[in-house]
C-alpha cells in the first residue's frame, strides 16, 4: 500500500488487532500515532507516491543465562513490548538507506559488501553487513529505502542493536524473500552482521530472542542449528510486574569488558583442547582448577564455574516456569544475579570502581524485594540496567524508590511480547 492509504488505515481501526497482539491495549492508540508519525517521515525523506510495508523487530529481556551464549551455553530470553519499526519500500537502485529518527542516514550500495574499517562501531556497518549474510547464503537482496524509528533503550541490556539488525533481516526477508526465510536464520545473520561487520563478538542469544519471540530457551550446543523450546507460560498470571531499571550508564566503552568476559572462558576451554567451554567436561574442569589458575588466572576459573552452574539454572528455571512454581524461579533469578556479581563480575568495571550505578541498583532492590521478588544484571552487565520481578502490591513502593534514585523514567514496566521480527500490516 502507499503511504497515504496506510496513514489512513492507522488513524481508523483497520490495524488494531494486528497491533493488539504485540502492544499493551492502553498503547494501541499512541503506537498508531507513531506508526502514522514514522509514514510521514518516509514521504518527507522518498517521497508520498511509494508504495511500502511496515516492519517490527522487539527488544528482549535475558531471563536467565547471563553471558552464556557466547560459549554455546543455554539461555532463557523473552521478546519484549518495546520495538524498532520501520515504514520501508523497494527501490531499483540497487542502494540501501535507512534513516533511523534521531540519527544520520545510512546509505550502502549494494555493489560492494566488503567489510568497511571506518564504519566500525557503526549503524551502516550492521545494514552492510546484513545485507552481506542475505548474499552470503545465497538470498536475495536488492535496494530499499527505509525510515524507522526504535523505543528499544540504547544501552538499556534490551539489545536495541539486535532490534535494528533483526529489523533489517525481517525487511530484507519480505521485501526480496517472500517471507520465507526462518526466524533463526535471520538471528544468525544479524549475529554475524554484529560479529564481523559492527566489531562486537557477541553470542547469538540477543538477536535469537528478537527473532523468534515469546519465552525462549534457546541452546547453543550447536550454534549452527540452535535448539529452541518456547515455553507455554503465562506471566500475566503470576501476580508480579517485570521490571527493567535503566540505572543510567551507557555501554559504549565497553566493548573490551564484554570481549574479555568471552575471551577468559575460551582460555579455560584451550587447556582442555576444546574451543568452548560447553565441550569441556564439568568433572574435568573442577579437578584441574589449581593448574588452569597458574595458566589462564582466576578470574577466568570464576567465569568458568559461572558457566557451568549457570546453564544448569537455565534448564531449572525452564522447569519451574512450566510447572508454575514461581516461587522456585524466582529463588534462581536470585541466584543467577548473584553468580553474575561474585563469580561472572561484570556489574562494574573495573577501570571505575567509583561508578557503580548497577551495583547500587541491586542493593536497593535487595532491601525492597528481599523475601518477596527477585532481581539480577540484566543484559552484558557493567552499566546499563538490572531486572526485577515484583509483586503488585509492592510495584508503587518499587518505582518510587528507584525513581527517586535513577531519574523519574529509569523503571519500565514491561510486557512479554510473542511475536518476534515480523511484517506488522
Amino acid at each position: 500500500m502507499k503511504t497515504v492509504e496506510l496513514k489512513a488505515k492507522l488513524t481508523g481501526a483497520d490495524f488494531d488487532a494486528a497491533l493488539a497482539r504485540n502492544y499493551k491495549a492502553e498503547d494501541i492508540e499512541s503506537q498508531k500515532a507513531r506508526y502514522i508519525r514514522i509514514a510521514e517521515s518516509f514521504e518527507e525523506l522518498y517521497g508520498a507516491d511509494r508504495e511500502v510495508e511496515v516492519f517490527s523487530a522487539p527488544g528482549r529481556t535475558e531471563v536467565c543465562g547471563n553471558h552464556t551464549d557466547h560459549n554455546h551455553g543455554v539461555v532463557l530470553a523473552a521478546s519484549v513490548n518495546l520495538d524498532a519499526v520501520a515504514v520501508a519500500g523497494k527501490n531499483d537502485e540497487n542502494i540501501v538507506r535507512v534513516k533511523s529518527e534521531g540519527y544520520k542516514m545510512d546509505v550502502v550500495d549494494l555493489s560492494d559488501l566488503g567489510v568497511m574499517p571506518a564504519e566500525r562501531g557503526k549503524s551502516a556497518s550492521l545494514v552492510r553487513g546484513v545485507c552481506a549474510g542475505f548474499k552470503n547464503r545465497g538470498y536475495e537482496i536488492g535496494g530499499f529505502d527505509a525510515a524507522t524509528a526504535s523505543d528499544v533503550l540504547s544501552g538499556s541490556g534490551l539489545s536495541s542493536s539486535a532490534a535494528f539488525e533483526v529489523l533489517l533481516g525481517t525487511m530484507l526477508n519480505h521485501l526480496y524473500n517472500g517471507g520465507k526465510i526462518s526466524a533463526v536464520e535471520i538471528a544468525q545473520i544479524a549475529q554475524f552482521a554484529e560479529n564481523e561487520y559492527f566489531g562486537k563478538p557477541c553470542g547469538l542469544m540477543d538477536q535469537m530472542a528478537c527473532s523468534v519471540g515469546g519465552f525462549v530457551m534457546i541452546d547453543f550446543k550447536d550454534p549452527a542449528v540452535p535448539v529452541i523450546n518456547k515455553l507455554n507460560f503465562n506471566f500475566g498470571s503470576c501476580g508480579h510486574a517485570l521490571c527493567i531499571v535503566d540505572t543510567g550508564g551507557n555501554h559504549a566503552d565497553l566493548t573490551d569488558e564484554y570481549a574479555a568476559v568471552r575471551s577468559e572462558m575460551e582460555s579455560v576451554a584451550s587447556k582442555f583442547g576444546k574451543a568452548v567451554l560447553r565441550d569441556v567436561d564439568r568433572e574435568d574442569f573442577e579437578k584441574n582448577i589449581s593448574v588452569v589458575r597458574d595458566s589462564a588466572g582466576d578470574r577466568a576459573v570464576l567465569r568458568a564455574m559461572h558457566f557451568f552452574n549457570e546453564n544448569e539454572r537455565v534448564a531449572k528455571q525452564a522447569v519451574a516456569l512450566n510447572n508454575g512454581d514461581f516461587d522456585a524461579f524466582k529463588a534462581l533469578v536470585i541466584e543467577s544475579g548473584a553468580s553474575s556479581y561474585m563469580y561472572n563480575q561484570n556489574v562494574y568495571t573495573c577501570a571505575a570502581p567509583s561508578c557503580q550505578p548497577v551495583s547500587v541498583a541491586l542493593a536497593m532492590c535487595q532491601d525492597i524485594l528481599i523475601g518477596k521478588g527477585a532481581w539480577r544484571v540484566h543484559g552484558g552487565g557493567f552499566a546499563g540496567t538490572i531486572q526485577a520481578f515484583v509483586p503488585m502490591d509492592l510495584l508503587d513502593e518499587f518505582k518510587t524508590k528507584i525513581c527517586a534514585v535513577f531519574g523519574e523514567k529509569s523503571c519500565y514496566v514491561l510486557n512479554i511480547r510473542p511475536e518476534g521480527g515480523i511484517k506488522v500490516l
